[in-house]
């Protein structure tokens, strides 16, 4: 029994070792010191939950092994912790959780990368596992049973913690709603806004199809349209761009409460159509002015919320 304790004490020394360097000095650490001006501290929560679906592993992103790879790499201290000493779940974490704040503390202080609130619940999560799997493997009769428990252990409460966040982060996560035309909306003054229904032309040599809208000037030099929004949170979009069989020659403004957001000229327009596509957090008056042959189509927005409203 003393030697297998041993055994399991100088694993853990040397995989605490090893995680320690990959922390502070892997991935290139030591050469970004030099090229940070300042401490960052990441103390709001952001995103801990999004773990990558089953369809992202198929085409692994950096971003998604890291996440996986803070989880997963700190279930051996849940399981070896309590092989080596009598320890309550509680106390535990408690003493786990602190140590991962001093680490990215130093992390943030020598420059070395940053404190993470966010690697903080992650690391915690893996910390959490390997102890649930510990006390659901213990029990079997011998070693080699004992293993493959924890091993079985390990990945169900590694799926059970990845369905659960997934459905946490459904439940606090925003998504755009369906689309909404401008035209079915009122003017600023209420009155619907007429002359915008589709139709065909040809930009750049590219056949156009509006499926909601088209804004233009209609022969006049100036067209303003003004919407009274008084929306939050939403992504607007629009697409524009000047017809062939016309003369080169228009442009296309878009102002927000006062503020232009954009403004494009035949100038700086190449011959074929173009999308915009901005968001906002609230928006009370919209201004689109469009100028000569500019044709603005298909203009509208997509409101965020929850699944569930």
């Amino acid at each position: 029994m003393f030697k297998q304790h041993k055994i399991i004490f100088s694993a853990a020394i040397l995989y605490t070792v090893l995680i320690l360097y990959f922390i502070l000095f892997g991935f290139g650490r030591i050469h970004h010191v030099e090229n940070t001006s300042g401490y960052t501290f990441l103390l709001l929560p952001d995103g801990f939950f999004e773990l990558p679906s089953p369809s992202d592993l198929l085409h692994p992103t950096l971003m998604d092994l890291v996440t996986i790879g803070n989880i997963a790499a700190f279930i051996p201290f849940g399981i070896a912790v309590p092989l080596l000493y009598r320890i309550k779940f509680t106390r535990f974490i408690v003493w786990f959780i602190l140590s991962i704040f001093l680490i990215e503390t130093v992390q943030a202080l020598t420059y070395l990368g940053s404190f993470d609130v966010n690697d903080v619940i992650q690391n915690s999560f893996g910390a959490i596992i390997g102890f649930g799997t510990y006390r659901l493997g213990i029990h079997a009769k011998n070693g080699w049973r004992r293993i493959a428990a924890m091993g079985f252990s390990a990945i169900v409460l590694l799926l059970g913690v990845w369905g659960i966040c997934g459905g946490i982060d459904r439940v606090f996560t925003k998504v755009q709603g369906p689309f909404t035309a401008l035209n079915e909306l009122g003017d600023s003054a209420g009155n619907p806004v007429k002359e915008t229904k589709p139709y065909r032309f040809t930009v750049g040599g590219q056949d156009i199809e509006p499926q909601f809208n088209v804004y233009s000037a209609e022969g006049k030099e100036k067209a303003v349209y003004t919407y009274k929004l008084n929306k939050k949170e939403f992504y607007f979009y629009l697409q524009y761009g000047i017809p062939d069989q016309s003369d080169f020659k228009g442009n296309i403004s878009v102002s927000v409460d006062g503020q232009q957001i954009l403004f494009n000229s035949e100038k700086y327009q190449a011959h074929a159509p173009a999308i915009f596509k901005w968001y906002f957090e609230q928006v009370n008056e919209l201004t689109i002015t469009v100028e000569g042959n500019e044709k603005v189509w298909d203009i509208g927005y997509r409101g965020m919320k929850y699944f569930w409203n």
